[in-house]
């Protein structure tokens, strides 16, 4: 990344997606003086001090933040609009882009009065770097706008852009949500490979890395998912034998079915806290 012009990003909120979008931009070369936060908790303040030399880490908005380029949203659903009356104040001016869970580009853009929204969803493999983010922008979003979104945003994984704002919810349901889904199901293969016999840490190990494996060849394949597990499937096989169990409990409608349920929870609770 160019540090000549950096341009100057406020976090609001230091947890941990705030920290992982950090954690890309300093790796990639931008100043940590160039970067600052908002924290109220006095041990993630810390936390980021010790972490972060050089980036102002402040518990409270106030005239001591500089003049942003781009502020962050990196707060809970239920604390944004309190979040966003006390921080107003002091980013006039500037891009703003929210990885708020539900809360609408309509709550966020009457709260700050400004029309300059991008809103984001991301996920917790931004941890590591290998995240996957959804992105709206509002109508008053420059292409040099969303080009600094995204190079923020690259920091931490891929990105997508969908023109309708009501499909962040699903994707929501779908990457949003979906590491949780991940680890749901590495826990039952850990879980029945131990009952199998196998030992828990051993179960766990061939699980994880399975995922892994199946999930880089379907990303490097041209190949669509059904071409690829009829690959491993041979019929009367023991691929053939769990997959028929899986079609007899109807697996898909019933996966389907919670993926739309967290579609839903999406979508209420942008109108929950975003009045």
């Amino acid at each position: 990344m160019n540090t000549t012009h950096s341009p100057l990003i406020t976090f609001i909120g230091g947890g941990n997606m705030a920290s992982a979008i950090i954690g890309g931009l300093v790796r990639q070369g931008h100043p940590a003086s160039r970067l600052q936060v908002v924290e109220p908790w006095d041990e993630q303040r810390a936390k980021l001090t010790q972490q972060f030399p050089g980036m102002v880490v402040l518990p409270a908005a106030s005239a001591e933040l500089q003049p942003s380029d781009l502020v962050v949203w990196a707060v809970k659903p239920q604390t944004f609009k309190d979040a966003a009356a006390a921080t107003r104040p002091f980013v006039e001016g500037a891009l703003h882009l929210s990885v708020a869970a539900g809360i609408t580009s309509d709550s966020i853009a009457r709260w700050l009065g400004t029309e300059r929204i991008v809103r984001a969803m991301p996920n917790t493999p931004a941890l590591v770097g290998l995240g996957m983010t959804g992105l709206m922008a509002r109508a008053a979003v420059s292409a040099d706008d969303k080009a600094l979104v995204e190079r923020v945003v690259r920091t931490t994984g891929e990105l997508v852009w969908v023109k309708v704002e009501a499909d962040l919810d699903a994707v929501t349901a779908l990457s949003g949500s979906g590491p949780a889904y991940v680890f749901y199901f590495l826990e039952a293969m850990r879980d029945a490979g131990a009952r199998m016999g196998l030992a828990p840490e051993v179960a766990y190990q061939l699980a994880v890395g399975t995922f892994v494996g199946a999930a880089t060849l379907a990303q490097r394949s041209e190949d669509p998912p059904q071409v690829l597990r009829e690959r491993v499937t041979s019929k009367g096989g023991t691929t053939y034998a769990a997959l028929t169990s899986m079609e007899a409990s109807d697996m898909k409608a019933l996966f389907e079915k919670a993926l739309v349920a967290a579609q839903t929870r999406a979508a209420e609770l942008g109108r929950e806290f975003g009045k």
